[in-house]
């Protein structure tokens, strides 16, 4: 979002207190972070930035919104949240049941987050339809994700050897039991497998093809995607994973790298199965399984994918396009 802002010519001052920065696992739900938020909290209300036109909350800014209407003194407040923390640790991650007392206190944070900025932007239409029935309010904008463009610039070309590329955190979203199960039928192919997370000790016993680095410096990522014979999205069957277009993808269509992720709602705003993507149905491993197949077998069709990949990166996502259309909303409130 910022580089996307500059691109187009805003001036974007950040207002910033480390909470989740020097962990691995990025933002985690428990008590023993509680303190490390709250101090947080209690430094950015003190904060009063002059000489800006709007205040901005970016992802997982729920907590962050009464600094944010505190600092901005009557400036509108947008807030670009990317997930609902109860669709997140509730209905995707399962860390709390449906209607526990956790759970409506998740709710409550929610709904009254979005209540509060005077535009909330989502990162897919049908993203925006949830968040705005959970809100109660129907101007919810939208804006695609998009990759840093100062890194994740194109360069793939198909490798020696065909590997299939994983990055993420290992989480039901990720559908990570649907991408081991798909490499067990597929053992011919080399998976590479990067990240940790609640769902790890699926990994204990992987199959031989699969290659398991729990940490990669973010600088490395693009390399990595350009040299892998196809990148993973997401195969997760939770309600979430429909909604979303993973940061992962745009960073694999930047790249010019092949990519195959699950076919959803969210997915078909952006991408057309066998043109700029392969889609298989969520939770599928042999439908998975099938796809890397064809691309390993077929290099000019994971050329054509490739390509047509970028051309939609390049026509919907780029941070000249999000830029722009960042620049629209803002001028809109202002």
């Amino acid at each position: 979002m910022i580089s996307c802002l500059r691109k187009a010519g805003v001036d974007v001052h950040e207002e910033h207190v480390a909470v989740w920065d020097d962990l691995r696992e990025g933002w985690t739900a428990g008590p023993g972070h509680a303190l490390r938020l709250a101090a947080a909290e209690a430094r950015l209300l003190t904060r009063r930035p002059h000489g800006f036109d709007a205040f901005m909350v970016g992802y997982p800014g729920q907590l962050d919104l009464p600094a944010a209407r505190r600092a901005a003194r009557g400036r509108p407040v947008v807030f670009n949240p990317l997930v609902s923390l109860a669709d997140t640790l509730v209905g995707d991650r399962r860390r709390f049941r449906p209607g526990s007392l956790a759970a409506r206190a998740l709710e409550r944070i929610d709904r009254r987050a979005f209540r509060s900025a005077d535009l909330v932007v989502a990162d897919t239409e049908t993203h925006a339809r949830f968040l705005a029935q959970l809100a109660g309010r129907d101007d919810v904008a939208v804006c695609f994700v998009g990759a840093e463009e100062r890194l994740f610039q194109p360069g793939w070309q198909p490798a020696a050897t065909f590997t299939v590329l994983f990055v993420g955190k290992l989480i039901p979203l990720q559908g990570v039991d649907t991408i081991l199960a798909a490499a067990r039928a597929a053992p011919e192919i080399p998976f590479r497998l990067v990240g940790s997370g609640q769902l790890t000790p699926l990994l204990a016993d992987r199959p031989a093809n699969v290659e398991h680095v729990a940490w990669l410096e973010y600088e490395q990522l693009p390399d990595d995607i350009r040299s892998a014979g196809c990148v993973l999205g997401i195969f997760g069957t939770t309600p979430k994973a429909q909604r979303v277009i993973p940061n992962k993808a745009f960073q694999a269509l930047a790249c010019g790298a092949p990519l195959v992720t699950a076919d959803t709602p969210a997915a078909r705003e952006l991408l057309t199965d066998g043109e700029s993507a392969l889609l298989v149905p969520p939770g599928d491993p042999g439908a998975l399984a099938d796809a890397l197949r064809r691309l390993a077998a077929d290099e000019q069709l994971a050329r054509r994918i490739a390509a047509e990949g970028r051309a939609v990166y390049e026509r919907a996502a780029s941070e000249a396009v999000l830029g722009a259309r960042w620049r629209d909303l803002l001028e809109g409130l202002v």
